[in-house]
């Protein structure tokens, strides 16, 4: 049973750092996927804000999921490099991160993945994109 699967079958249980920090999976598609997530007071920096690596985390587990839809059985994936843009703050809210897949080939997937406030729609907060190289899995 690969990472996919496992998710759709046991929801957050499947993956640990999603117990951690009370991720939720909303959708899973075609090359997409969105995730939710309460921020908490013990996930702020010491100004105040939720601290920025947090918002690189939630786009890679939904750029991730969004992979996983389009991968072969067997093949897995390994992160080769990630930037996240930080375009604004959260000190409370609901985050939403939407992750696609922007080009898949046989050994290189490109993603991105928009961390939001609010709603899946609302004010954009942060911008990751990340390559990763498709792998096979001996894990499934």
């Amino acid at each position: 049973m690969n990472y996919l699967e496992r998710i759709q079958q046991m929801g957050r249980d499947a993956n640990p750092f999603f117990c951690l920090m009370g991720i939720e999976v909303e959708s899973v598609g075609k090359g997409e996927a969105v995730l939710r997530m309460t921020v908490r007071h013990d996930m702020m920096n010491g100004e105040g804000w939720l601290q920025g690596g947090i918002f690189t985390a939630l786009a890679d587990e939904a750029m991730v999921l969004a992979i996983y839809t389009l991968i072969a059985p067997g093949e897995g994936i390994a992160t080769i490099t990630e930037t996240t843009a930080f375009i604004g703050g959260s000190r409370e809210a609901t985050l939403y991160a939407a992750g696609k897949v922007v080009k898949k080939g046989r050994r290189v997937v490109f993603a991105e993945g928009d961390v939001r406030s609010g709603e899946p729609g609302g004010p954009l907060l942060s911008r990751s994109t990340a390559a990763f190289a498709v792998r096979r899995d001996n894990h499934s």
